[in-house]
This record gives structure tokens, C-alpha cells and sequence, in this order.
């Protein structure tokens, strides 16, 4: 089955669902939807979503079909009209099975958990289990974590010849966290040049320039303080970031996960994230948001969690970090730069989540179109764009 291009949109009385199937015939679907739930079939097309509110059939339903651009357009009547459903754009997170959208089974209570009462009849007691193993000690402390979340261990090994060029830091699965940053900040005073500072701090005709380049959020942002001034109602309704196509399509390539993170690993999460975004936007600054050879270079060396595999455990480390590296690594070495990148990320991320998802995958393509890169995307980039759209609230606490 293929799943088809879709997009959904909302109005105070009904959701909104197009469904671009060219090819198929018109005349031999089937639709069903109740609650959360929504199914679509019509040869050889097959889309399952998990709504973001629950619609009802009472009559007001209705669909229609244009020939000529090959799209399905149906009406789904809220079940309380004029509820607003957040979340139309995460297309990934919409089309999880209902199952995986659903409270984990177990809930991470501080370093503790347990099973809720309500919840153990669901459990799969035919679960596969292995033997349990004991494990030296020894073995234990030589296992050290990296990439999103720390998920990853014990992969980079057999690509350490191709990593040379993206990653810094020697043969990760070996080195502590704590190595590795002081590896990193002795590579990083290593490096500065205070020749080449201070010619960027005189010489600034070029810092000028491309400091007046206007990235998209900044108009965004304008719009939705204006908004925000105006009616707080009407800021929630308002669309303020919009997918490209190629970006939907993106989002319906990316495999479902579900992650079940502590406190800790929650806060090392956001501060990674900051961190590559403050890297992003100094590569969109300097390159006045056109692509180039060294995109995929500057994002990644200015970033010290892709760089070094680097995990934060505070704001104040991550733009420490930052601005070391500006005044080290690229083309232009420029406080200013380092401003200006930090008051770009902070308006993304007061613009919400869908700005955050719109710029990592930017990031993603970048590091898709540049080889070897795209282990990154692999490590990092590919599961914040999952994660993203499936957490509830975007605060750094």
C-alpha cells in the first residue's frame, strides 16, 4: 500500500483532510472515522491517521473529489465545535498508530517506576525475553553514549575513517563525556586566532553586510507578537509556520518512535537542541540563507553536540560553547555574530515547535546532500524531528 500526500486544515466547525491520490479510482473508496481514528482507502492507497481531537458523524460530513488535480477533500464535523486542534503540521506524529501515541506503559517517576492499575490489563505478558546475562563491572564503565537522547553506543567504530571529517572527537565509544569536553576546549584554545579576531573586528564591512539579512522567522515573529498584542484568542488560531511540499514529504518518510526519556536525559535533549539551532542560524546568517559547500560544514563544527558528541547541562554551558567556537572555527570570527545567532534561536523557539520542526529539517537536508554528513542526521537530527512533534510543551526547565 502507498500512503498518500495529505495536508490538514481546520475551521471552528470541522477538520479538514486532503488526500492527493492521482491514478486511483474515485468511484472505489472507503473512509471511516470515529473519535481520534481515521482511515482512508482507495487502491493502491492507504492512510491511517491519529487526530489530534475527536470528530463525530452526525450528518454534517461530507467529501468531494477533483478530477483534474487528483485530490480527495473531506469535511469531518468536530465533536465540540469551535475547539481549536493543535498539531495539523506534525504529520509524522499523526500518522503513529493510536497505540504509540498512548501513555507508555511504564512512567518514569524520578529515578523510580511502576505500573498503573489501569494499564495492566494492556500489558503483552508474551513478550520475548533473553536470558539474563551477568555483566563484569569493567564492561559496563567502557560503554559510553552519544547521539540523540544518548540512545546510540558501540556504532561508530567501523566508520571512524569516514567520521574524520565530520566528527572530532577519536574513537567516541571509548571516551567519557567528561574526556571529551576537555579534548574539546583544548582543541578550541588550540585553534583561536587572535590575528585573524581581530582583523574580523576592524575589517566588519562583511559582518555589516550580512547582519541585515532578514531570515523568515523574523517576519514571522513580528506578526505573531502583533497578534499575540491584539487577541490571545486569535493567536492561537492563527498559522504561523508552513510546511514546504518537499517538507511534508519528508515528514512522511520519517519512521515512528516513541521515546520514553527521564528528567535528565529530557534536559540534555533540549540543550542539544539550542545548541544545534544556535549553529544553524549562524550558518543561515552568514550565508544570507543560501546553500552552499560549506553549510553542512558550518553547522556541524560550530555545534559542539554533533562535533564533539558533546552533553550539556546547562544554558549557560551551551552558549559558552557557542561562542568559543564562532571566534574559532568559520570564515567570519565576530561577537556580533554570536548575538545575533542567539537572538534568532530564541525567536524560533518563541515561535513553537513547527518553527523548530521547519528548521531541523533544513538541517536535515543539508546533511542529507552532503556525504559523509548524513550520519548526523542518523545520530541526531532525525529523531529531534520526531520528538518534537510529539511532545506536548516546549519549555526548557
Amino acid at each position: 500500500m502507498i500512503t498518500p500526500a495529505f495536508e490538514l486544515s481546520q475551521d471552528p466547525d470541522f477538520l479538514i483532510i486532503i488526500i492527493k491520490i492521482p491514478y486511483a479510482r474515485a468511484s472505489e473508496f472507503d473512509i471511516y472515522f470515529e473519535g481520534e481514528d481515521f482511515k482512508f482507502y482507495a487502491k493502491p492507497y492507504f492512510l491511517r491517521l491519529t487526530l489530534p481531537g475527536r470528530v463525530v458523524e452526525d450528518g454534517r460530513e461530507k467529501a468531494s473529489y477533483n478530477t483534474d488535480e487528483g485530490t480527495f477533500t473531506i469535511h469531518l464535523p468536530k465533536e465540540m465545535p469551535g475547539q481549536y486542534f493543535e498539531g495539523l503540521d506534525m504529520l509524522t506524529s499523526l500518522l503513529a498508530p493510536k497505540k504509540l501515541k498512548s501513555t507508555p506503559l511504564v512512567e518514569e517517576i524520578a529515578d523510580s517506576a511502576h505500573f498503573s492499575e489501569e494499564e495492566e490489563d494492556d500489558f503483552d505478558w508474551e513478550i520475548e525475553q533473553t536470558p539474563y546475562e551477568e555483566t563484569a563491572e569493567s564492561a559496563l564503565q567502557q560503554k559510553y553514549c552519544y547521539g540523540f537522547g544518548n540512545l546510540h553506543s558501540e556504532v561508530l567504530q567501523r566508520l571512524q575513517e569516514e567520521l574524520t571529517e565530520v566528527i572530532d572527537i577519536k574513537d567516541p565509544d571509548r571516551v567519557p563525556v567528561s574526556e571529551r569536553r576537555r579534548k574539546r576546549l583544548a582543541a578550541e584554545v588550540a585553534k583561536f586566532d587572535p590575528d585573524h579576531y581581530l582583523a574580523d573586528f576592524f575589517e566588519d564591512e562583511a559582518i555589516k553586510h550580512v547582519l541585515k539579512y532578514k531570515p523568515w522567522w523574523i517576519d514571522v515573529h513580528k506578526k505573531k507578537t502583533a497578534l499575540n498584542e491584539e487577541s490571545c484568542q486569535e493567536h492561537d488560531r492563527q498559522t504561523f509556520v508552513v510546511f514546504s511540499e518537499e517538507e511534508r514529504e519528508q515528514l512522511r518518510k520519517f519512521k515512528n518512535k516513541s521515546y520514553l526519556l527521564d528528567k535528565r536525559t529530557r534536559h540534555h535533549v533540549y540543550l542539544g537542541l539550542i545548541d544545534i539551532l544556535l549553529a544553524y542560524c549562524y550558518e543561515i546568517c552568514v550565508n544570507e540563507g543560501d546553500k552552499n559547500v560549506e553549510s553542512a560544514w558550518n553547522v556541524r563544527k560550530l555545534s559542539a553536540t554533533l562535533c564533539w558528541l558533546e552533553s550539556f547541562t546547562s544554558i549557560h554551558e551551551v552558549l559558552v560553547s557557542f561562542g568559543r567556537r564562532v571566534v574559532c572555527y568559520p570564515l567570519y570570527r565576530h561577537f556580533r555574530l554570536v548575538t545575533r545567532a542567539i537572538n534568532d534561536t530564541v525567536m524560533i523557539l518563541q515561535l513553537g515547535k513547527g518553527a523548530v520542526l521547519k528548521c531541523l529539517l533544513d538541517i536535515h537536508k543539508i546533511f542529507r546532500e552532503n556525504d559523509p554528513s548524513y550520519i548526523l542526521n542518523d545520530l541526531f537530527i532525525t529523531d529531534y524531528c520526531i520528538w518534537i512533534q510529539k511532545i506536548n510543551i516546549f519549555v526548557l526547565r
